[in-house]
Parts: C-alpha cells; structure tokens; sequence
C-alpha cells in the first residue's frame, strides 16, 4: 500500500503511521508512465528508495500521471498514490516493503547486457595485464640471470700441444690479368705508295708470338720479334745503332745467328740473318730497289774492265822487259862455260910442252862473261810498269764500288716489315684495321696472352721472398692452384710495399676465364718443419733461471686455478709461425694433448 510505505516527515526513524486508504483513480490511461510520488523530504533514503522502484518498473516520471494518481494526506495535505497504482506494478505495494530491494542489481545487469563486447574486451585486457605483470615477477632474462650469478672460480687458461707440419707462410692479395693491354702502331714511312692491309689480318683473341706475322701490308710481311724498342728505319749493312743491337738480340732469341749482340753494327752476318729471318717467315727478303740493283750490276762489269785493263798492262810490261832471245842467251852461256873449261885445263896441264898461256884464258873467260851480261842491257820497262800499277788502282775502285753495291742489294730490314714487342706471348684485344684498309694510326690493341698475378707486400714480408718461390691460390671452385714468383719490384728507396708478380701453372682455358679480372689470396710458404713436429702457443713459453725455454704442463683439473698440479718441461724451440713454435721436449716427457699454461 502507498500509504504504508510512505512516512510522515514529522516522524522519527523509529515509528510509522498508517495513512488512510485512497481508491484507484482509473482515469489513467493503460499505457501511461506511472511514478510513485512519497511525501518526504527530497534527500530522505525513503525517497530515493521509492523513486528507484518507479525507475526499475520501467516507466518514467510524469508529473501529470503522478498528480491524478495522487490522492490527499489526511494528517499534512499532501496527495500519495492511490491503491489504482499496485493494480497497474502488477503487485501489492506491502509486498515489495517486505522484499529486498534488486533494482540497483538489475539496472547493472541492462547495463551489463547493452554494452557485452564492451565489457568483454575489458575484462580481458585486465586478465592479459595481471598476468603479464605475474609473468614478468618470475621470469629472469640470461643476462639478469648471468649478472646476478656469482661469478665462477678464477682457473688456469690452457691450450693443447699441438702436433703436426707448421709452416710459416707470406699471405698477399693480388689480381689475376693479362698483362697490360698496348695499342701497336706500324711504322709505314718506307713503304712505297698507298700503305694498304692486304691480308693476314688477325682476330680477337689471336695469339703473337715470336716469327708471328701480324698481318700484311702492301703486300710484305709485318714480323712480329722480341723487344721493347720500336722500329723508326731500314735497317741494312752498314748501319750502327741500338736498334740493330735490338734486331741481333731478337735474330738471337729465334735461333738465327746475326751476328755479336755486342756490337752495334749492321754487317754481312747480320744481313744474312735477316736473310734466313724471312726465310722462316715464308717470305723472301727485300734485296733492294731497280736503282740499287742497276747499280751493283755496273759496278759489277766496272770490276770486269779493270781486270782486263790491268792484265793488258801486264803484258805489255812481260814483253817489253823480255830481253835477248832464248837462243842468245843459251849461246852466252855456252861460251861462259866453254872458257871456264879452257881455264881448267890450262892450269892442269901448266908441265906440258908448250906451257898453256893462263892469263890468256882467264881473259876469255872474263869476255864470255861481259859478253852474256850484255845481252840484257839497255832494256827499260819503266813505261810497261806504270800501266800496270795504274790499272790495279783502277781494279782496286771498282771492287769497293762493287761492295759497295753488293750491300745495296743484300738483304734488309724496312721498318714496315718488324714489329717489336715485349712479354711475348701477346693477346689480340682489339683490331683497329681490316683488309684493304689504309694503315694509319694504332692497328691493333695487344695484351699479354699469359695470366699474371700483380701483388704486393710489405717490405719486411718481401724480403722473405725471392723469385722462383713458389705458392698457391683458390680458383672460385675452390681447387688450389701453385704459383711461382716471377719478379720482385722494391720501387723507390722510400716504399712501403715492394710488388710482387707471380706465374700460375696448368689452368685451362675454363679455369682461365673463371679466375679473370679477380683477386685472389696467395699463401707463400717461407719456411717449414720437416715433416710432423709439436707445437705450442708462444704464450706457453717461459723462461727459466739459465735462460732456457720451458713450458708449463697440468696434471690436474685446470678449473683449480693455482691450486691445480702442473709441472714444468724444458723444450728446444724451432721454427715459429701463425702464433705457434716448434718445442722438442729436452728434459721432460711432452706429449700432443698434453695441456699447458698460458695464463690465468
């Protein structure tokens, strides 16, 4: 009932007063919102108790409903709701006074029911955060764990004795290449008219090497020879220089003999070395042009004239200078020898009757004598003798004329027919020309046909190197390959790496194009063991009081620190290398494995 719940506001807490009974006011519409109007003061908990029970029955506060439900107080004035009121909750006021009050409980729950997701979401995102915090309480990250650990006991730092070859080894970079690309040039000054490709050519990738031609021009053979200096002119008898010391060189290099290197003189040796050079080459030498050739074969009937001049001349000088017959001169001389004998015999027969008259005879014998003697006197050849010694000075010219022919036609070299190159084998890189083509500038761009390795090295590790030493290097597919030392360059006084130029051995073309244009790591050995030895870091060594090497061995567990049992063994040292040295134990038993101090 209304007028049991409501209280008086003159009341005390402790007591109630039953107020009269109203009757329905059933001029309420059915669907309007009732609310529950209490006479009590506004902040009165029965009040708010009340406004909450309309608020839960689910209608909203309309003062015109409340004021035609309302119905006078009978003590104060005022107007309560009239019992129509229970008929439109559905249920007796008194009822609900006896019953817990569930309307802030329900008004939740619609709240609750409205928003769902949203309260969901909420309450897993409170459930993820404690548990995060509950995990973060128990678990510990190794670097906490590890800086909160206390820390091991301090043991002894040991490494094993190693047993094995040791080599100590030089390690350079260098870059794999040909060697450097050049562009060749031909000399064609001396080539008469057009100096024009008429064959042979080459194409990249072409090979030059000595008694080579590298193509044809004009005709004539470009040979290609070893050397560094160009060709700048014909070279034939008679010419000196250091291009023909070059030209003797190469003749020599090709197993032709020109002549001594030594001297710088173009001669007939030489000539005749040219002569085979281009015998080799397939082709025949240049012997000379019509005009030289017209003038040796002049100089040639020259010599012809002067023989016969001078052996006329020579006639006429027998003849004049003959003298008496044959037969004059035999007479002489009988009559010499028939007065010598008539001598004789006067003298031998000087006893007999009558005495010979000696002095007579030794006069006819002088007579006989002046009178063979005169026979050839009187006769001059001066005239005769003269021709003759002019028409040998005429000879002599006409001989030096020849030679002096004969060298124009003997064989040379035309500085468009030889060209000098060095590091042979080369490599066509590049053909500037083709056949019918005019040769001007660079023909041809050549590299070495022969890999290099170009490296350096620092000074002190270079003078542990000497050519001919031989090392290795790693294709890309791993596959070692040696290597020997071809040239050491210390460059200037002041340089702080010398260059170092290695040969490789036996790649094959494929292996040749893989290792092209890279650079590779080179390990050069410079000294090693002679088979296996034992070894141990140099930090293991110590020195003891006599200056001898020894090293420190663990007979016990090394975590023990000091505490842990070692001994000492005193070792030979030998070869060192990579931070290690040979030791040969000398007093002591030393054995690979064996662990030994090399700090703490």
């Amino acid at each position: 009932m209304i007028g049991r719940r409501g209280r008086n506001k003159n009341e005390g807490s402790e007591g109630s007063a039953e107020q009269p009974e109203t009757t329905p006011d059933h001029s309420v519409a059915p669907d309007d919102t009732v609310t529950s109007a209490v006479d009590e003061p506004t902040g009165s908990s029965e009040a708010a108790e009340t406004e909450t029970f309309g608020y839960v029955a689910g209608s909203t506060a309309d003062p015109d409903v409340a004021a035609r439900t309302a119905v006078p107080d009978a003590d104060s004035g005022d107007t309560a709701p009239s019992d129509g009121f229970e008929t439109i909750l559905g249920a007796p006021l008194a009822e609900a006074e006896d019953k817990p009050d569930t309307s802030r409980v329900k008004g939740w729950k619609r709240v609750f029911r409205g928003n769902r997701m949203l309260w969901i979401t909420v309450v897993i995102a409170i459930l993820a955060l404690v548990a995060g915090l509950a995990v973060q309480r128990f678990i510990i990250s190794p670097a906490e764990a590890a800086a909160d650990k206390e820390p091991d006991a301090p043991g002894l730092v040991t490494a094993p004795v190693e047993f094995g070859e040791l080599s100590n080894d030089v390690t350079i970079r260098a870059d794999v290449a040909y060697a450097d690309a050049v562009d060749v040039s031909i000399d064609a000054s001396d080539v008469s008219g057009a100096a024009i490709v008429t064959g042979r050519v080459p194409a990249v990738g072409d090979t030059l090497d000595k008694l080579s031609v590298a193509m044809e021009v004009a005709g004539r053979p470009v040979i290609v020879l070893p050397g560094d200096l160009p060709s700048y002119r014909t070279l034939r008898i008679g010419v000196n220089g250091p291009d023909v010391v070059q030209l003797k060189q190469a003749l020599q290099a090709v197993g032709i003999d020109g002549g001594d290197p030594a001297d710088g003189t173009f001669t007939q040796q030489t000539a005749d070395g040219v002569a085979a050079l281009y015998t080799a080459a397939g082709y025949t030498a240049p012997t000379g042009d019509d005009a030289a050739n017209s003038a040796y074969k002049s100089a040639q009937e020259s010599v012809t004239a002067a023989e016969q001049g001078l052996a006329q001349a020579q006639a006429s000088l027998d003849k004049a200078g003959q003298g008496p017959s044959n037969v004059d001169v035999l007479q002489a001389n009988q009559a010499v020898a028939a007065a010598e004998r008539a001598l004789e015999a006067g003298r031998n027969g000087q006893n007999s009757e009558p005495k010979p008259d000696i002095p007579a005879l030794k006069d006819a014998l002088d007579l006989a004598i002046a009178q063979r003697d005169a026979l050839w006197a009187g006769v001059s050849t001066e005239g005769e003798q003269g021709a003759v010694d002019a028409a040998q000075e005429q000879l002599t010219r006409a001989y030096a004329d020849l030679e002096t022919a004969r060298q124009g036609v003997q064989a040379s070299l035309p500085s468009s027919e030889v060209l000098f190159l060095t590091d042979l084998p080369r490599r066509v890189d590049d053909v500037k020309v083709k056949r019918g083509s005019k040769l001007e500038g660079a023909a041809l761009s050549v590299s070495g046909a022969t890999v290099r390795l170009n490296g350096s090295a620092a000074v002190a590790d270079a003078k542990l190197l000497a050519v001919g030493t031989a090392g290795t290097f790693a294709l890309p597919d791993g596959t070692q390959v040696n290597a020997k030392i071809s040239a050491i360059d210390q460059g200037k006084a002041d340089a702080q790496r010398w260059t170092i130029q290695l040969e490789p051995e036996g790649l094959t073309p494929e292996q040749l194009a893989s290792v092209q244009g890279t650079n590779v790591r080179v390990t050069i050995p410079v000294g090693a063991t002679e088979g296996e030895v034992l070894s141990v870091p140099l930090a293991a060594l110590t020195a003891g009081a006599g200056g001898e090497s020894r090293v420190e061995v663990v007979d016990g567990d090394p975590r023990e620190g000091t505490s842990a049992k070692t001994h000492l063994v005193e070792v030979k040292l030998g070869l060192s290398a990579g931070g290690f040295v040979e030791v040969t134990p000398t007093e002591g038993k030393l054995d690979e494995g064996d662990l030994v101090v090399i700090g703490e």
